[in-house]
């Protein structure tokens, strides 16, 4: 209690003065600060996000490719066949085919045809025939599709 006559000092009665004491709770935020904050958070969340979805495709790509193979080496056999070696990876109950394509000297294409594979094993070498309209000079594998 006070004593007649005395008086309060300015502000809240009781003497509290209005607001938080000076450096208790740290210094208040601008609204720059406040909205730099933000973006940060929603930046981040849409990287997770991202990182997630890529993270997603490959996986699907990985685990959706069940037949793969490579061209070892070719042999132009004449001109109307070449022979290719093929090195063919996959699920060993995923059958399928691989799609050669021959070229001649120009560019242009002549030969095409597809070779399947539906062998119980999950690596097979295989040389095959490639039939030509004229002599070849590269074969090149087009993709292999799994059944």
């Amino acid at each position: 209690m006070t004593a007649a006559g005395s008086k309060l000092p300015d502000g809240l009665p009781g003497g509290h003065r209005e607001g938080v004491p000076a450096g208790r709770y740290g210094r208040s935020r601008t609204a720059d600060e406040a909205a730099d904050r933000k973006l940060r958070i929603v930046g981040s969340v849409l990287g997770v996000l991202l990182l997630g979805v890529v993270g997603w495709f490959g996986y699907d790509y990985i685990n959706g490719t069940k037949l793969s193979a490579e061209v070892i080496k070719f042999d132009v056999v004449s001109a109307e066949s070449v022979e290719a070696h093929l090195e063919v990876r996959k699920d060993a109950g995923a059958k399928g085919y691989c799609t050669l394509r021959a070229q001649a000297e120009s560019g242009a294409e002549v030969g095409r045809a597809d070779f399947r594979f539906d062998q119980r094993t999950d690596r097979i070498d295989k040389v095959v025939t490639l039939r030509t309209t004229e002599k070849a000079t590269s074969v090149e594998l087009l993709g292999c599709h799994a059944d």
